[in-house]
């Protein structure tokens, strides 16, 4: 069961299944309800030059993610996302993408290391049943750069 906790002005989620009650990060709610670098409609042919995909339809959660690589710097130039999946999957992806572009955007080789563990952590954390949200993040990501490098 999932309710919005006591406090309605701080809008907390809570899970109240079985004897386990865990709360999304303000971090996690924030990028859940305002998700950074959105992609509203497929692009355009040619506005980015990989893209990456995981996760399935059948058990909940579909990332697909497009990166615009700058071919001299191999730096991540532009990384817009759509997910289909519950509140810490669009967090995890959005953040994700702020991480990527952080700066003068990641190379490809800085992007290829980054870890779940660094999202969730930026997060501020993920209810441990939850934490698959962050490797399909990372997954997507690493699909994408898979992607460039074999064209």
């Amino acid at each position: 069961m999932i309710s919005i906790s006591d406090n309605m002005a701080d809008g907390d989620i809570i899970n109240h299944a079985g004897d386990e009650a865990w709360m999304y990060s303000d971090e996690v709610k924030e990028h859940f309800f305002n998700p950074q670098n959105f992609l509203n409609d497929d692009p355009e042919p040619g506005e980015f030059n990989a893209v990456g995909e995981t996760g399935s339809s059948a058990c909940g959660d579909v990332m697909r993610v497009w990166i615009k690589v700058d071919s001299e710097s191999d730096r991540i130039k532009d990384f817009k996302w759509k997910t289909f999946g519950c509140a810490s999957a669009i967090a995890a992806t959005s953040m994700a993408s702020v991480m990527v572009l952080e700066g003068k955007g990641m190379t490809l080789d800085e992007a290829d290391k980054l870890k779940p563990q660094d999202v969730m952590e930026r997060l501020g954390g993920l209810p441990a049943r939850k934490v698959h949200c962050s490797v399909l993040a990372h997954q997507a990501l690493r699909s994408a750069i898979e992607n460039y490098r074999t064209k």
